[in-house]
């Protein structure tokens, strides 16, 4: 048999059976300081795939970070077949910021596919797409919600996309929705050079939710067996199939006020149900937010300020109230029944 060769990335070498943390050069700040992307990568013995899996895209999304640091600390990549790419901070800036966004004020993840001489955003989303996406022949990006607003642990995918799809059903996050590829987005310069993406998305921006960890991680290794780079053994299978929601829509706040919420993200909820009320100040008047269909809440707003016209819920739609509730009691319970984590290995 051959000998593997080592995998390159930018002007590092990583020798097969071997991992290494490869800093990429991006721009330069005001005051010289070099400022770097860092690519962990893990470069296996035996032949196989590539998976890149991002997070930090928005500066503020930390639960991705998160979950990457638990799939390298996983001891099934010890005997890891092909190669796994782990961007946890692809937005170094935005996270130094507590910001979503890069110091030029531009939202990373609607300035792909970038390029070599533009602009910071440009820059740093050129470096990404080429030395990580394009080299890999899949990948997972890790979100959470924007600020204000958290997301039930859901996977996104491309309207008739049967591999990502099916693919989905293997990650086994609670939710699968529909979401059209969006200009400038990581997804839609990722099938440009040929990388399918899988979009999870989970929680709160900086903060740090175990549901949604738990879940991220437990998808991320199940897609790995999946794809054969890793063993089965150890890596639980959904105990039931995604909750596939075909479209979803945001139901927004009827007036200014005070919000107070009645159902929290992941419960299903029928037409006219009763979901959060809207109080002015002095509580001369109120009007209540209902469901106008059949669905589950798979985000919400948790700020108890809101204007007229805000997004409070975001509710997918269902085709099976009981099949839905089945499903989604089944993965909850599934990933809550896994052991826990000591403290230090949660913060």
């Amino acid at each position: 048999m051959a000998k593997r060769e080592g995998f390159a990335i930018g002007t590092t070498n990583v020798a097969p059976g071997s991992r290494r943390t490869v800093d990429l050069p991006v721009s330069v700040l005001s005051d010289h300081t070099p400022v770097s992307m860092s690519v962990h990568v893990v470069h296996g013995k035996v032949a196989g795939p590539v998976l890149f899996v991002s997070g930090g895209i928005h500066g503020d999304e930390v639960i991705g970070v998160e979950i990457i640091r638990r799939v390298l600390a996983s001891p099934a990549l010890k005997t890891l077949k092909g190669t796994l790419l782990a961007v946890p901070i692809v937005n170094a800036y935005g996270l130094i910021n507590h910001s979503r966004y890069l110091p030029d004020r531009r939202d990373l993840n609607r300035c792909f596919p970038g390029s070599e001489g533009g602009s910071l955003a440009a820059r740093l989303a050129h470096r990404f797409l080429t030395s990580v996406v394009a080299p890999a022949d899949m990948g997972i990006d890790l979100h959470s919600a924007a600020v204000h607003r958290t997301n039930y642990p859901q996977v996104r995918i491309s309207p008739d996309d049967a591999q990502m799809e099916e693919l989905a059903k293997v990650f086994g996050a609670p939710i699968t929705i529909r979401s059209p590829l969006r200009d400038g987005s990581l997804r839609q310069a990722a099938k440009g050079v040929g990388t399918p993406v899988l979009l999870y998305e989970a929680g709160e921006g900086l903060r740090f939710d175990e549901f949604s960890v738990r879940a991220g991680v437990a998808g991320v290794m199940r897609v790995m067996r999946q794809m054969g780079m890793i063993a089965a053994r150890g890596v639980s299978k959904p105990k039931a199939p995604p909750q596939f929601c075909p479209s979803s829509k945001w139901l927004r706040a009827p007036m200014g006020g005070l919000l107070r919420i009645y159902k929290g993200d992941g419960a299903l909820v029928r037409e006219g149900d009763l979901l959060a009320t809207v109080s002015d100040p002095f509580g001369e008047e109120e009007t209540d937010i209902r469901a106008t269909f059949d669905g589950i809440i798979v985000g919400r707003a948790v700020m108890p300020i809101v204007n007229e016209g805000d997004a409070v819920f975001h509710v997918g739609r269902v085709k099976s109230m009981e099949r839905a509730e089945g499903a989604v009691e089944d993965l909850e319970a599934q990933l809550e029944d896994d052991p826990m984590f000591d403290e230090d290995e949660i913060i």
